[in-house]
């Protein structure tokens, strides 16, 4: 799939490992579809209002009203931005996931679930390491 933003590995790399608030994981999580250790990422008990973004290229991802505390050990949300995410199959670790990506420059997020306890019923589980945050004004 083509997204609207686009750049070699190298300018990926590049990007994430000068911009300002990137965890030292960005770019294996965002490019290589890695994962952060549970309770380990910033925003795992973060909970200030406002928005999360994609780390590599700043677009709206999710808002802090649908964040809430799975006890899974990464940041999870039941619902994303319209038009935020693209979802793909992942059938990597011998598992059946569907896999979330950033629709503007395809960067890994992390997987959604089924299992959400919202009306919603989905768990949206990210990276803390691809994502930033702007807090509400």
């Amino acid at each position: 799939m083509t997204y609207p933003v686009q750049k070699t590995p190298a300018q990926w790399q590049a990007l994430l490992a000068n911009k300002e608030g990137a965890e030292p994981l960005a770019y294996q999580v965002t490019q290589q579809a890695a994962t952060e250790r549970p309770f380990t990422g910033k925003y795992e008990q973060f909970w200030q209002k406002g928005q999360y973004n994609c780390i590599a290229c700043d677009a709206p991802l999710f808002d802090s009203s649908t964040k809430f505390d799975a006890g899974c050990g990464w940041p999870s949300f039941d619902q994303a931005l319209p038009g935020a995410i693209v979802e793909h199959a992942d059938h990597s670790l011998g598992m059946a996931r569907v896999e979330i990506v950033c629709a503007n420059c395809g960067a890994h997020l992390g997987h959604v679930f089924p299992d959400g306890p919202t009306e919603t019923g989905l768990r949206y589980c990210l990276n803390s390491a691809a994502m930033g945050f702007d807090a509400a004004k």
